[in-house]
């Protein structure tokens, strides 16, 4: 279904031409049928997280778009807003053909305290947060229903009987996990093969790679990663614009310089310093503010004024970034590097066509390599949680086993 404005008709042949120029490919998630558009939206911005909420009208004109340009898969939880964001994706289905259309929405964050993010598995939890998005979104079954952290208090196997309870009941299709640990995807396929994984995956955090990718191989389990370019530090947003006063960007790690100190500079690797200003310096236009914070947090670590001079001079030459070097327009690069199914997420209707026209960028072996090797792993310091979220990262999302006797 296009849906095309009635215009002069060579402009409508025009805009049909510009509307069908990238096919968008379909893929299966899982090995039990679940066929989604390679390129998912991630509806979580458009209520307000990193940014103001857009309005109704603009959110529901996105979501829109975004399907007539060939994308059926649509990411909502029901902590975003709270429950406004599976609200507006339940009002923008209604204008849409429910039937072509694969909803993915989540439970399990109840809330934060001081402590971090509460989290429930519960089975009473589970099946009152499954009505209750049922009810917003304003259909019958969600198509795939993750937990979105895992309770660390609660065996993995009760949470998900009550998950397979709601499969056979029909009101969901399939069941995935969010930043689980091995041990836990392994206990929890072991009560119901679950169909999709959903991880941050990108060029600078790919922790993921050594455990969960091979698992997931083995167990033909979807990947579908978050933040796929770096919740937008790779398409140099960056570098050229600023961000809102009202994002909480600046209070995650991976935003709170132009490049984090904390990960992108060690004090016992100047050279480091070199190769991530080579990389990630894609323009000229430079926040001047960051440069003094970058500046201020060397000389926090202890680095003489002239390796801060030198950082600076390395700054101002860094030209020949990998993103130079290739004749590809924004971030599409950066994109096309990932893994099956991706959930990139974007406010403007602008950045979203971007998105969908990486598609036709396809990489050789040695652009691929060469994306990789410019951010290795092993180069990028510090975590990429922040504050509360940090306890919930998929390293310590182990569950406790199983009582011996269930009815003690």
């Amino acid at each position: 279904m296009q849906v095309i404005p009635v215009i002069p008709n060579n402009l409508h042949i025009q805009a049909m031409a510009e509307q069908v120029q990238v096919q968008i490919p379909r893929v299966k998630l899982g090995s039990h049928g679940f066929e989604v558009s390679k390129l998912g939206f991630g509806c979580m911005g458009l209520t307000g997280v990193y940014n103001s909420p857009v309005s109704e009208e603009a959110g529901i004109a996105i979501i829109k778009h975004a399907f007539n340009r060939g994308i059926t898969f649509f990411d909502t939880s029901n902590v975003y807003g709270p429950h406004t964001n599976e609200i507006l994706l339940g009002k923008a289905l209604k204008q849409l053909p429910r039937e072509k259309i694969q909803v993915a929405t989540k439970f399990g964050i109840v809330g934060f305290d001081e402590k971090g993010v509460v989290v429930n598995g519960k089975p009473e939890y589970v099946r009152a947060c499954c009505e209750e998005s049922l009810e917003r979104l304003g259909v019958d079954y969600i198509d795939l229903y993750y937990q979105h952290r895992i309770d660390k208090t609660v065996p993995i196997e009760e949470t998900m009987g009550e998950l397979k309870k709601l499969v056979e009941e029909g009101k969901v299709k399939y069941i995935g996990l969010s930043e689980a640990s091995p041990n836990t995807i392994r206990r929890a396929h072991a009560v119901h093969p679950i169909t999709a994984i959903q991880m941050e995956w990108s060029l600078w955090t790919r922790d993921i790679e050594p455990e969960i990718v091979p698992l997931c191989r083995e167990l033909s389990i979807g990947i579908v990663p978050y933040s796929p370019i770096g919740r937008g530090f790779f398409a140099g947003r960056g570098v050229t614009e600023n961000l809102p006063s009202d994002t909480n960007m600046l209070l995650m790690l991976n935003f709170y310089l132009f490049f984090d100190v904390t990960r992108l500079i060690s004090k016992d690797s100047v050279v480091r310093i070199w190769k991530r200003t080579k990389f990630f310096i894609c323009e000229w236009r430079i926040w001047p503010r960051n440069i003094a914070a970058a500046l201020f947090n060397l000389l926090w670590l202890g680095f003489s004024t002239k390796v801060m001079m030198w950082f600076l001079f390395l700054l101002l030459l860094s030209a020949d970034s990998v993103f130079r070097n290739h004749p590809v327009k924004d971030h599409t690069q950066v994109i096309s590097w990932e893994y099956a199914e991706f959930m990139p997420s974007t406010t403007k209707v602008k950045n979203l066509d971007v998105n969908i026209e990486s598609l036709k960028v396809k990489l050789a072996k040695e652009d691929s390599e060469e994306l990789s090797d410019a951010v290795r792993e092993e180069e990028v310091a510090g975590s990429r949680s922040y504050g509360s979220f940090e306890p919930s990262n998929w390293k310590y999302a182990d569950t406790p086993p199983m009582p011996a006797n269930p009815s003690a």
